[in-house]
């Protein structure tokens, strides 16, 4: 059968020399590119592991690969790598949407849990929880101004919006080409009323960042029944507000790998490294 590639040779150009060395002792590395290949062949079309073409390789392989490089940092730090370029080339927009999005998951994504040692990284309820929608998880996610993502956190389907701002927040670190630390600030972020919390907003207001969220009709209410004591309302920019599309778009571009609209994986972490790779290839083709 003939597969469809989707790692072109302008992206491995710029992939391979950030990829693991191969091993001083031991056998050699499978081709890099093949595993990379594999394993976006695997999201993209949302096939079972084992249904993976033999033009590809073993698919204990890629899979290994996946864990391995989830475990020890490599796809968090190819992402970074080119975000940082993207900063160098002053294209990032830094007006950054943050949002979340509902992933079901299928079956194969349940299970009883194997013998040994645990993942390292993983959590202990693999980010799968229950909500109205059955079994799921969330990804919340912060997206600059281009609608390309910044920042992936995952978490059960039951788990809050709000209580997981702070934490994706802290993911945003894009690395200096040259002396000075990571930028971790956004000029300003764009969320919707669900984000509408007096701890957002001091969080955000400590560290200087112009919050774009409105309030909900119950916080306004309150705030005028309690009259002098219940303070000024919050600034609110309705223009800059529209747009915070850019996170849904991002979220849209995401989806577009059925392995990830929809979840199979039992391991959250494998699930998380497919996403950042599906950023990687964003990224690269900036």
């Amino acid at each position: 059968m003939s597969v469809r590639l989707v790692i072109t040779d302008a992206m491995w150009d710029r992939i391979e020399p950030l990829m693991p060395a191969d091993p001083v002792r031991g056998r050699r590395w499978a081709d890099h590119r093949r595993s990379l290949e594999a394993i976006a062949w695997k999201y993209r079309t949302n096939s079972p592991w084992r249904g993976l073409p033999t033009e590809l390789g073993s698919f204990q392989t890629a899979h290994e690969r996946l864990i391995r490089w989830a475990v020890d940092g490599t796809w968090e730090k190819i992402l970074a790598t080119f975000l940082a370029a993207a900063d160098a080339d002053d294209d990032i927009d830094w007006t950054v949407s943050v949002d979340f999005t509902v992933v079901r998951a299928h079956q194969h994504a349940t299970g009883a849990l194997k013998r040994g040692r645990p993942t390292p990284g993983e959590p202990a309820d693999h980010a799968l929880g229950r909500s109205r929608s059955g079994l799921s998880a969330k990804v919340h996610l912060a997206a600059d101004g281009r609608a390309r993502p910044l920042a992936f956190i995952v978490t059960t389907g039951q788990a809050g919006d709000a209580p997981a701002f702070e934490t994706v927040m802290s993911r945003i670190r894009v690395p200096r080409r040259g002396p000075g630390r990571p930028r971790t600030w956004p000029l300003a972020v764009l969320a919707d009323r669900a984000y509408s919390s007096r701890a957002i907003r001091a969080h955000l207001r400590r560290r200087g960042i112009r919050a774009v969220i409105p309030q909900p009709s119950d916080q306004v209410g309150h705030r005028l029944r309690r009259g002098r004591l219940g303070g000024r309302p919050p600034g609110f920019d309705s223009q800059a507000h529209k747009q915070r599309n850019s996170v849904e778009r991002c979220v849209n571009r995401l989806k577009q790998w059925r392995g990830l609209a929809t979840r199979t994986d039992k391991l959250g972490i494998a699930y998380q490294a497919a996403l950042h790779l599906a950023g990687i290839r964003i990224w690269t083709r900036r």
